[in-house]
């Protein structure tokens, strides 16, 4: 929830006008599986499920779709009502529009710092420069920083947002670049 007087800062592009490395960079460090899942990655579901038995820092499994279903239909509190209505308006949205549709939205919409939304506010809030322009590691650090945007910032990075970063970079190679249909 923002602070009050907190401005909104947001401004929707195209898919063509983002940078496809952060396509990829956030394909790389969300949802590896984006263009072969239907919405739900069952493994990493299970595999979140069996680390939270045992762990007390929770993993989720939330794929880009779910994320994007969350964040354009539902509220963001946790609760196993909203959880449901995620799954039933994911399966809607794999149904009805393209993976790069999801994918629009998804950087569209997604948090990226408080009162940032989406990748043009974010580049420009952030590099000074329109999403399209972009470049490789700008594009890993802006991935990094989710999914906890208001605590972290590309600009200012940590230790552990720089690892962060490599680690997006090296997978971005092993993933080499995302098409869409």
């Amino acid at each position: 929830m923002l602070q009050k007087g907190t401005k909104v800062d947001r401004e929707w592009v195209d898919i063509e006008d983002i940078s496809p490395d952060l396509v990829l960079a956030v394909v790389s460090s969300e949802d590896n599986l984006f263009l072969e899942h239907n919405g739900f990655d069952i493994e990493a579901i299970k595999k979140a499920q069996e680390h939270n038995k045992t762990s007390k820092h929770k993993r989720g499994a939330s794929t880009i779709s779910q994320q994007t279903a969350k964040n354009v239909f539902l509220w963001p509190a946790r609760s196993w009502l909203r959880k449901g209505m995620e799954v039933y308006f994911t399966a809607l949205m794999e149904l009805l529009w393209s993976k790069e549709r999801i994918m629009e939205v998804y950087l569209n919409v997604i948090e990226m710092g408080d009162g940032i939304y989406g990748a043009e506010a974010a580049a420009k809030h952030y590099y000074g420069r329109s999403a399209k322009k972009l470049n490789r590691e700008q594009c890993a650090m802006i991935a990094a920083i989710l999914p906890n945007p208001r605590e972290r910032n590309p600009t200012r990075p940590t230790t552990y947002l720089l690892k962060r970063k490599n680690w997006i970079l090296w997978n971005m190679k092993n993933i080499e670049v995302v098409k869409f249909d």
